[in-house]
């Protein structure tokens, strides 16, 4: 009996060679597994294209309400953006994704899973850790780095498959390298590899319209949230993957959450990517607009420094580690207070607020207000200025006191 080999399957011209590649290399049995994160369309076909390439089974598993309740809404909640742009979108499925190869290789009893991420980027990164955190004993086959993988571009893959009497509606012609899911789509390629070329976003852009092209009027939206968690969308309920379904109507709309960025990848190289984010970059919004109204100072303040280390540990695919559960405690700690109704306006790649409230407020009226009150009144602050810049002075008069001596 052959041994079988899980093989992460997108249905695009790499997992698509690399099913005889497999076969033909280390004779397994190849069990192809497509995750649907949301991505929609993409999965169009697949079972056949699978299964005409030589695979014995296609899983088509749907992760998109797991993606998003479990991976997506902690890194919202935690406001976890890499590199002050990024909102994780690749990032972010990937463990979810491995998980679930896992479980499958158990299930059939395989002994390998087999992933196509080059040898340049991150997601290679991402697919081994969270197996090894999960799954140890089981191998992992990464063509682009094995020495039996000889196919260095696309025309050579159509050519092997070919070879191999799979002809498929693929095309040597050079087209962006996209990754999609519920939460985004990223470009990587063609004029973005030159940092010094301004995006073709009439050619690029998928999820919705640039700024320039959006509506010239403005469209209100209100959201509420319960213990963090999104909830309704202009006063529907809704489960989370409809409620990102709908900031992503709204958003690509008017042109919001379109990022063009030079990032660090883990790697060591600099990558050049467009993202467009438009439901994503308004949940994160209207979620911190929200928490304006209920975190104190000193809980801010660290959050936001775990929030960036939370961005960087998902970033380098670390999830399944002590550490981004220690952090994802804590930022669940926060979320507590974290209810309301957030009112904001979307306009030209702009999100413009337009009122809060929280029956959890810590922001009060008579205290903020420029009269003076019963709880505040302008002459307290007296004392806590001297006390707060004593260090200050004390400092200032001990120069004072050096600067004379050495002018005498």
């Amino acid at each position: 009996m052959k041994e079988k080999v899980i093989l992460a399957y997108s249905g695009g011209l790499d997992t698509t060679a690399i099913i005889p590649w497999l076969k033909e290399n280390f004779d397994y049995e190849v069990i192809c597994v497509c995750a649907d994160c949301g991505q929609g369309e993409e999965l169009d076909g697949l079972q056949e294209r699978a299964l005409s390439c030589g695979a014995s089974k296609l899983y088509i598993e749907d992760l998109t309400d797991e993606f998003c309740d479990d991976y997506i809404v902690p890194c919202v909640q935690a406001h976890a953006v890499y590199e002050n742009k990024y909102l994780l979108g690749t990032s972010m499925a990937r463990p979810v994704i491995a998980k679930r190869l896992v479980e499958i290789a158990r299930k059939e009893g395989a002994t390998a899973i087999c992933h196509g991420a080059t040898g340049k980027g991150n997601d290679q990164i991402r697919f081994e850790l969270a197996i090894k955190a999960l799954a140890p004993d089981i191998n992992i086959i990464a063509p682009w780095r094995n020495e039996k993988w000889t196919l260095d571009s696309r025309e050579a893959e159509i050519e092997y498959c070919k070879q191999h009497g799979i002809h498929l509606p693929f095309s040597a012609d050079t087209s962006y390298s996209r990754d999609r899911n519920l939460w985004h789509i990223s470009h990587e390629g063609l004029e973005l590899e030159d940092p010094a070329n301004e995006p073709n976003y009439k050619h690029l852009l998928v999820l919705g319209n640039s700024p320039e092209e959006a509506p010239e009027e403005g469209e209100y939206v209100t959201m509420t949230f319960e213990h963090g968690v999104p909830k309704s969308v202009n006063g529907k309920e809704m489960k989370v993957s409809d409620i990102i379904r709908e900031l992503n109507r709204l958003g690509g709309k008017h042109g919001i959450g379109i990022v063009d960025i030079v990032e660090n990848r883990v790697v060591g190289m600099k990558s050049r990517g467009v993202y467009e984010t438009p439901g994503g970059t308004i949940l994160m919004a209207a979620h911190e607009q929200l928490e304006e109204l209920t975190l104190d100072r000193e809980t801010m303040e660290t959050k936001k420094k775990l929030g960036s280390q939370f961005a960087q540990v998902v970033y380098e695919g670390k999830w399944y580690t002590p550490l981004r559960e220690a952090i994802q405690a804590f930022v669940e700690s926060t979320q507590k207070y974290v209810t309301g109704e957030v009112k904001f306006k979307l306009y030209k790649g702009n999100i413009i607020k337009a009122g809060t409230t929280s029956p959890y407020s810590l922001y009060n009226e008579s205290i903020a207000s420029f009269k003076t009150g019963d709880l505040y009144d302008h002459h307290d602050a007296d004392g806590f200025i001297n006390l707060f810049g004593l260090s200050l002075k004390v400092r200032a008069m001990k120069e004072q006191e050096l600067s004379k001596k050495n002018n005498k």
